[in-house]
C-alpha cells in the first residue's frame, strides 16, 4: 500500500500576503524565495540564512513554485511590472524633463 505523505511547510491564509504562498508561520512569500534564487542566485542554503527560516522550508518553497509555476511566473511578472512602473514614477516625478529648457 502507497501512502503520499504531505510536507505541510507552504501556507495560504487571505489575511497573510493577500492569500499569496508563503512558508507557514511566517510572512516570507515562495516567491521571495524563488526571485532570491533565480534573479539573485543565492543557494538554498544563503537564503535560509538571509530569511532566518530552515534549508527543509526553502526547499519546500523552491518544490511548491516548481509545482505552480505558470500561476507563481504570472505572480512574479506582475511584481516586476508594479515595480517598474513604481520606478519610472518616482525617476519621473523627481527630474526635470530632459527635453526642457
Amino acid at each position: 500500500m502507497v501512502t503520499i505523505v504531505s510536507i505541510d511547510l507552504i501556507s495560504t491564509d487571505q489575511a497573510v500576503r493577500g492569500g499569496k504562498a508563503c512558508i507557514a508561520g511566517t510572512t516570507l512569500r515562495v516567491i521571495d524565495v524563488v526571485m532570491a534564487s533565480i534573479f539573485h542566485g543565492r543557494d538554498p542554503s544563503a537564503i535560509a540564512s538571509d530569511f532566518d527560516v530552515s534549508l527543509a522550508q526553502v526547499h519546500a518553497a523552491l518544490a511548491y513554485y516548481y509545482q505552480h509555476k505558470p500561476q507563481l511566473d504570472e505572480d512574479i511578472r506582475a511584481q516586476l511590472d508594479r515595480a517598474q512602473a513604481f520606478k519610472q514614477e518616482k525617476l519621473g516625478s523627481q527630474h526635470a524633463s530632459l527635453l526642457s529648457g
